[in-house]
């Protein structure tokens, strides 16, 4: 195994030890998020934030540099997509939260149209998963991205799922780990910051 393969293997068992283990019975962790109490949309995290809550402690920062690729395999940056507001998506096949939330997300960008960009960067080793899960699933209003190397969750030190939304500056407004109803009143709220 060359080194670097054993850097990506590496960080894979970390995102997949971190990540999207509220699903897992048994890890307490269900528990904890269930005796929670609700947080306001407008909540700061200074540290990493808990599911479900808003972080703006990298207001005005600008996307990483991170490479990735379209779903037909072009190079792209977030950097590329700066003139118009951006909502990134982080997510994987493997995440129950994330499945959980794509329905919705689709919705919202459906709803957004022109005026936000919404696109989903699959966190899968295997992008073919990808591919596969949003032809069965039919999210049309989604722009498909695919980040095998786990260039952007490394460069966020994210869990999944997290969704970061970026002003038509391309700085940052604020992020959100753990899913979220994408057509409910808070996320309205959230996607309003767009401008």
């Amino acid at each position: 195994m060359t080194s670097r393969s054993a850097i990506v293997c590496l960080l894979a068992t970390a995102l997949a030890a971190t990540a999207c283990d509220r699903a897992s019975p048994g890890n307490g962790q269900a528990e904890a998020n269930v005796a929670a109490p609700a947080a306001s949309s407008d909540e700061v995290t200074a540290s990493a934030p808990k599911a479900d809550k808003v972080d703006r402690s990298h207001k005005g920062e600008t996307a990483p540099d991170a490479a990735f690729t379209t779903a037909d395999g072009k190079p792209a940056t977030l950097a590329g997509y700066k003139g118009k507001p951006l909502l990134v998506n982080l997510w994987a096949t493997w995440c129950a939260p994330c499945v959980k939330e794509m329905p919705t997300l689709n919705t919202a960008a459906g709803a957004l149209g022109d005026t936000v960009r919404v696109i989903a960067v699959s966190q899968d080793m295997e992008p073919a998963k990808a591919t596969a899960f949003f032809a069965a699933r039919k999210l049309p209003a989604l722009a498909l991205h695919l980040d095998p190397k786990l260039a952007l969750s490394t460069a966020y030190a994210a869990n999944l799922p997290t969704t970061i939304l970026y002003g038509a500056d391309g700085r940052e407004i604020w992020r959100v780990t753990g899913d979220l109803d994408w057509t409910g009143a808070q996320a309205t709220g959230l996607l309003a910051e767009a401008g």
